[in-house]
């Protein structure tokens, strides 16, 4: 079933949502898209029948460019404390960047330059499969500015320090073989199979347990920083609901049901 508009198309394939960004040229995101890119991540989140996400867009040549820089120059969009005219519920820039209690998977399919704002997408969502012609960057200190949605947050945490200042202070580009063996990316994949592997990978995801995928994105988040063994107390003694719900679940009993009896498991998300 497609839903959305022009611009942030929906699918809904079974248990699995297909989010793509539909801006040409470059799929640059204006303050209207990034709503609208928040409304759909929040479908994905609530909808109980949705297991898994994935982010694309249109074309074969550029992914995301980030920010659409003409809103930015017309002053139809705010630069200062950009993120006061954000609703919280919304998830931040792109709907994904600050969604903190999005606990369901999502891949990335990335279809061409990961620039600016769509690195940081990319770095927001969980598993990361890039066309062969993909290369990353972050343009914004020849701009004035830097890329505060995201990669000044995470890119240092997912690359080497040294490499991770040479994008942001230089604006190095980085091509998709290397950003998969620094272990940025997951898989690279020619461009005409890249929809072909997001959509098996997001298969094999939607055929687990739901509460078992969610708990792994709540608990991963709630640990975040800890010691090993404060992770462990965090996870015993914090509040994680999806945790509790999933250890006294059906789908767990499920699970090891099927397995004693060599059989698929069918899980209900219960």
């Amino acid at each position: 079933m497609t839903q959305g508009d022009d611009e942030v198309r929906l699918v809904r394939n079974g248990h699995i949502l297909e989010i793509t960004i539909n801006r040409p040229k470059v799929n640059a995101i204006d303050a209207a898209t990034s709503r609208k890119l928040g409304e759909a991540f929040v479908v994905l989140r609530d909808d109980p029948e949705l297991r898994v996400g994935i982010i694309t867009a249109t074309g074969k040549k550029v992914f995301c460019a980030g920010w659409d820089l003409k809103a930015l120059d017309s002053g139809d969009q705010a630069l200062d404390n950009w993120w006061e005219g954000e609703d919280a519920d919304l998830g931040g820039f792109a709907g994904i960047t600050e969604m903190w209690n999005l606990n369901k998977p999502v891949i990335a399919a990335l279809n061409g330059l990961t620039i600016g704002g769509g690195f940081e997408i990319a770095l927001a969502s969980d598993l990361i499969i890039a066309a062969d012609n993909v290369q990353f960057a972050l343009p914004e200190m020849p701009l004035g500015i830097v890329p505060d949605a995201g990669a000044l947050q995470r890119l240092p945490r997912r690359l080497p320090h040294n490499i991770a200042l040479e994008m942001l202070f230089l604006g190095r580009w980085m091509p998709a073989d290397e950003a998969k063996m620094h272990g940025l990316v997951n898989a690279v994949v020619p461009h005409d199979q890249l929809m072909d592997k997001a959509r098996e990978w997001a298969t094999r995801l939607a055929d687990s347990a739901p509460l078992a995928l969610q708990t792994v994105k709540e608990v991963l988040r709630a640990v975040e920083g800890d010691t090993i063994q404060n992770a462990f107390q965090t996870m015993r003694t914090s509040d994680l609901p999806i945790y509790r719900k999933m250890l006294n679940s059906e789908d767990a009993k499920e699970g090891v049901n099927a397995f004693v009896e060599k059989r698929k498991p069918v899980f209900k998300g219960k």
